[in-house]
């Protein structure tokens, strides 16, 4: 029999709030969705409130959770700006950082925390959408498992998820004893999702701190276990998701994925400054979608121009990890579910992507070697 959201209420109406009434009276709840035995649905106070309400936040996955019938709940804390807000970030439509918010430190500036058990954490992101990051991002996870290293995959794209594509799993995660989620094992890496909690089809209508919130969840929710990298594919840009990460955890650095033309590069330019601005090291550029080689003439054609990211990160001063052609196997592997260096892993691309895994490693050997000691 499926959970009705009467029941859902039903157990919310035990949680307090700050504000002296149940949280169904609150005037706080968002419509609750309920499919497949996962229940999602949202606080939304004022941003005078967030941390007072936190715990709520926890309460309410608490009761849920509990349901017989409910195998998952995220509950997300948003914060809208009040309406005499000065003249600030917040009252210029920046929205503001809600949830799981880290402690303080000096000047202000968010107290990161490592999560338990892992080593390092490193983000690959791009400037814009289109250019490969997910492929690259699943790819370079499988070349650091090729090394030796015990890889994780956080798949952070709230809005396109790829990565229950790229790697043709279609379960669920479970839950164990400590009410977190277990991730899923496929090609000896442990994945996380938001595409494992929702239909592919299903638009993910969330506001900033939604998204934030909710890369939080993913990322301190998850039993990770015992992992020498989480490789996180993160969403297009340089938005909430990319300074929630960089403000909840020490990443260790970032992989910049760019393709030739001019048009990217500009916007990888912008991901790189991102990154600088937050102290996350850049681990280096890649160039996706390098050229062409015809599979029947050997003839190679430039179709997006060529080496303007290897010139760009000579510019920055950040290293150039390696050029990965534009081929018909990478596409057709990756639809398939089967990413390149698993399907062919003696050929000339996971050989590619291996040493660009490999100049990663090198970069982090001082995390590895302390994380080991």
């Amino acid at each position: 029999m499926s959970v009705t959201e009467r029941q859902i209420r039903d157990e919310l109406a035990k949680v307090m709030t700050p504000r002296g009434v149940p949280l169904t009276q609150a005037g706080v709840l968002s419509e609750i969705a309920i499919k497949d035995g996962k229940a999602y649905f949202s606080l939304n106070v004022s941003s005078g409130e967030v941390q007072a309400w936190d715990k709520v936040r926890a309460q309410a996955e608490t009761v849920v959770r509990a349901i017989p019938g409910i195998s998952v709940a995220m509950v997300v804390l948003t914060a809208e700006r009040s309406a005499g807000a000065a003249q600030t970030g917040a009252s210029k439509g920046v929205p503001n950082v809600a949830g799981h918010r880290a402690p303080h430190g000096r000047g202000g500036l968010p107290k990161q925390s490592e999560i338990p058990g892992v080593a390092a954490i490193i983000a690959v992101a791009s400037g814009k959408g289109g250019v490969g990051k997910s492929t690259t991002a699943i790819n370079l996870a499988l070349g650091l498992r090729d090394l030796g290293l015990r890889v994780g995959l956080l798949d952070a794209d709230i809005y396109g998820p790829s990565v229950p594509r790229l790697t043709g799993i279609h379960g669920k995660p479970r839950l164990n004893d400590s009410k977190k989620m277990i991730p899923l094992e496929q090609f000896g890496l442990s994945i996380m999702s938001i595409g494992f909690l929702v239909e592919e089809e299903t638009p993910m209508i969330w506001r900033g701190p939604m998204v934030m919130s909710a890369v939080t969840q993913m990322l301190r929710e998850v039993a990770w276990g015992e992992l020498d990298v989480l490789v996180v594919d993160m969403p297009p840009g340089t938005g909430d998701a990319q300074l929630t990460l960089a403000q909840e955890v020490p990443l260790k650095g970032a992989v910049i994925v760019s393709t030739p033309q001019d048009l990217s590069l500009i916007d990888a330019r912008r991901g790189l400054a991102m990154f600088k601005k937050v102290n996350v090291p850049v681990l280096g550029i890649v160039e996706n979608m390098s050229y062409f080689q015809c599979p029947e003439c050997g003839t190679r054609s430039d179709i997006f121009g060529h080496g303007g990211a290897r010139h760009e990160a000579e510019r920055l001063g950040v290293p150039f990890l390696g050029e990965v052609p534009l081929h018909m196997s990478i596409r057709a592997t990756s639809d398939a579910g089967t990413p390149v260096v698993v399907s062919e892993p003696n050929g000339p691309h996971a050989t590619i992507y291996r040493a660009i895994a490999t100049q990663v490693r090198d970069q982090l050997k001082d995390v590895l070697a302390m994380a080991a000691d």
